[in-house]
C-alpha cells in the first residue's frame, strides 16, 4: 500500500484513478464543457491546466500523446483550444455549481473550457455599442402609426381559463373537442 498519494483518491486505486482523469479530461476537451461531481472536477483542474500549457508549445504533441492517447482529441487539443487560449498563461475551466443529485446527495458541477477570444467578445461589445445609439436616434412619430383599439375583454375570465384547461387536458387524451 502506497502511503501519502498525492491528490485526490475519489475511492478508486491507482489505475481506475488514471483511467477516470484520462476520460474526463479527454471529454472536456472534445466536448467544451462536462457534468460531473465536484470533487472530480477539482481532481482535474490542475491536470487540464498541465495538458493545455504543455500543448501550447509546438513540440508537445509527444508529451501529450502519453496522457491523451486518442487522436481525434489530440487533433481537437492543438487545431481547436491550445489557439483559443494563446493569451491566457493558466485558469483555462471554470467550475458551476447546479445543485446535489438526488440518488447520493453529491454537488453536481459543470466544468466547461474558458474558449471566448477576445477580439469576439471586442466585437460583440462594439456591436452592443451601435445597437444601442441607433435605438437612441430613433424618434416616433405619433400621427404616423395606426391607431390601436384594444380589444374588450372578457367579463368572466375565469371561464375561459378552464375552457383552455379542459381543451389541453382533452389533447393530452387525444380527444379532440370543438
Amino acid at each position: 500500500m502506497r502511503h501519502r498519494v498525492y491528490g485526490k483518491h475519489l475511492g478508486r486505486d491507482k489505475n481506475a484513478r488514471t483511467a477516470l482523469f484520462k476520460n474526463l479530461v479527454g471529454s472536456l476537451i472534445l466536448h467544451g464543457q462536462i457534468v460531473t461531481t465536484e470533487s472530480k472536477a477539482k481532481a482535474i483542474k490542475g491536470l487540464v491546466d498541465k495538458i493545455i500549457t504543455q500543448a501550447k508549445s509546438k513540440e508537445a504533441r509527444r508529451l501529450v500523446s502519453q496522457f491523451l492517447v486518442q487522436k481525434n482529441i489530440q487533433d481537437k487539443l492543438f487545431k481547436d483550444v491550445v489557439p483559443l487560449l494563446k493569451e491566457r498563461s493558466s485558469g483555462y475551466t471554470s467550475i458551476i455549481k447546479l445543485g446535489n443529485r438526488l440518488g447520493d446527495n453529491a454537488m453536481k458541477v459543470k466544468m466547461s473550457l474558458l474558449l471566448k477570444s477576445s477580439d469576439k467578445s471586442q466585437e460583440s461589445s462594439k456591436e452592443k455599442s451601435k445597437l444601442k445609439s441607433k435605438s437612441k436616434n430613433k424618434t416616433v412619430i405619433l400621427s404616423e402609426t395606426k391607431d390601436i383599439i384594444p380589444k374588450k375583454l372578457d367579463s368572466s375570465p375565469s371561464t375561459n381559463a378552464q375552457d383552455q384547461n379542459d381543451k389541453n387536458k382533452s389533447l393530452k387524451r387525444g380527444v379532440k373537442k370543438s
